[in-house]
C-alpha cells in the first residue's frame, strides 16, 4: 500500500495554511485557495516511521524459537559425553578422573 505525501502550504498574502495530498512528481501548488495569491510550500517533519511487527517496543513479547524434540536433546547430550570422554581419554599422566555429578 502506497500513501501519497501530505504537503503543507502557506499563503504569502493572507497567511492561510492548508495541506494537500500530492504525488511526489506533482508540481507544487502556486495559488492560495482563499485569495488566489502566491503560496509557498512549507517544510514539515511529516509522519514518523511506522514499525509493523513485533519486537520494536519493550512491552512487546519476543517470538520464541520452537522447542527441540526430546530425541534431538538426547542426541546432543550423547555427543557432548562422547566429546568429553575423548578429551579426558587423551590426557596423559596421573590426572585424577573427572568427578561424577552429584
Amino acid at each position: 500500500m502506497f500513501t501519497m505525501p501530505t504537503y503543507e502550504y502557506e499563503c504569502k498574502n493572507c497567511s492561510h495554511r492548508f495541506e494537500v495530498f500530492q504525488s511526489m512528481s506533482d508540481k507544487p501548488i502556486k495559488k492560495c485557495p482563499e485569495c488566489g495569491k502566491e503560496v509557498r510550500r512549507l517544510v514539515s517533519g511529516g509522519v514518523g516511521v511506522i514499525f509493523k511487527g513485533s519486537g520494536f517496543y519493550v512491552t512487546d513479547k519476543q517470538e520464541k524459537t520452537p522447542a527441540k524434540p526430546a530425541s534431538e536433546k538426547k542426541k546432543e547430550k550423547k555427543a557432548e559425553k562422547t566429546v568429553t570422554s575423548n578429551v579426558s581419554g587423551s590426557q596423559s599422566g596421573s590426572a585424577a578422573p573427572p568427578a561424577a555429578n552429584e
